[in-house]
């Protein structure tokens, strides 16, 4: 008898999960036999490629044009004193180091900003 309460409970288990998913959105099908069936959406992952490579050029943007403003001169010495602060200021430092991407673009925004 215990088996039959626990495979009901499973399947009432079962039938709550599914509905909770249904209730995000859900799609309906017509199967082979005519019957409609209505399964729950699938979720996508949100992460685009795209998307983190306009992330990162902007990222060198903005350190390009701050290097340009400042001067490479200036701009070092400031991450310079970043790099002694808190983790949080040492870990701005790392991200803010001039790579040959930003020192390229900064020099040829250099001279536009003059």
């Amino acid at each position: 008898m215990s088996g039959t309460v626990e495979a009901f409970d499973k399947r009432l288990k079962r039938i709550e999960k599914n509905k909770a998913r249904m209730r995000e959105g859900y799609v309906g099908q017509v199967s082979k036999d005519g019957l409609i069936v209505f399964r729950p959406k699938r979720r996508r992952t949100v992460f685009s490629v795209r998307g983190l490579a306009l992330v990162v050029l902007g990222f060198v943007a903005f350190k390009a044009l701050i290097m340009a403003h400042l001067g490479p001169n200036t701009y070092q010495s400031r991450i310079d004193a970043l790099s002694e602060g808190t983790v949080v200021e040492q870990a701005g430092a790392f991200l803010m180091q001039p790579d040959p991407a930003t020192q390229m673009a900064a020099a040829k925004l250099r001279t536009y900003l003059n």
